[in-house]
């Protein structure tokens, strides 16, 4: 299985709309084939942090899943608002 951790640091007033941009790409991303798990958590110290959890079966599933409309159209949507690292490990 495959983990990526995705570390989101947002500006506050930036914060609830990443938040509902994510909680969408977390809705569709449940439903792409070899999606094990995929939730976003918030800090509880700090209201600039945001987590992206995922776990995918396979190298191909999340290949798939870059490939799917709601990644391209939502992960940039982020990324306009945000600062994103990716930590990605086989597990």
């Amino acid at each position: 299985m495959i983990r990526v951790n995705v570390f989101i640091r947002v500006d506050v007033k930036d914060r609830d709309a990443v938040v509902a941009d994510a909680r969408k790409l977390v809705e569709a991303s449940l439903n792409d084939d070899g999606c094990i798990a995929y939730d976003i958590f918030g800090s509880e110290t700090r209201e600039d942090v945001l987590m992206i959890c995922e776990t995918w079966r396979d190298e191909a599933a999340l290949a798939a899943h870059e490939k799917a409309d709601h990644f391209v159209t939502l992960v940039p949507k982020i990324q306009g608002l945000a600062e994103m690292k990716i930590e990605k490990f086989d597990f």
